[in-house]
């Protein structure tokens, strides 16, 4: 029940339509493919792209999001008790930032395509019974 969940679909970075296929060509840290979304879905064939320059607009998703990661950081260090020192805060949330940066394009990718790419479960259902690969 969860892989059908559009936060499973987006945090796995599946398709919008069928939550099946891979979103990306290869994974976000992968340096010569980083982020580079698929043509189409493998498994529903579903166009990811509705026009050039679609998934600009995915760069203010990724501020908020980028954002999310900073205040979670800074909500942690809280918890532990090391967020005495501004410099200890600067520091932990650029590394924190700087080591999820591919994992964050990717996901407000994903954030953006699933505003405009709806699930359809009958596509869901036709997709799962299909025996490709």
């Amino acid at each position: 029940m969860f892989k059908k969940s559009i936060i499973y679909s987006i945090l796995f970075l599946k398709c919008p339509q069928c939550r099946q296929g891979n979103f990306l060509e290869a994974n976000p840290y992968k340096i010569s493919k980083m982020n580079k979304v698929k043509e189409r879905c493998s498994k529903c064939e579903l166009k990811f792209s509705i026009e050039p320059s679609f998934y600009t607009g995915a760069m203010y998703v990724s501020y908020a999001v980028g954002i999310a990661f900073a205040v979670a950081t800074y909500v942690i260090l809280l918890f532990l008790g090391v967020a005495d020192n501004p410099l200890t805060i600067f520091i932990a949330i650029v590394a924190i930032l700087a080591l999820t940066f591919p994992y964050i394009g990717a996901v407000s990718k994903a954030i953006w395509a699933h505003l405009f790419f709806k699930y359809d479960p009958i596509i869901a259902k036709q997709v799962k019974n299909d025996t490709r690969a």
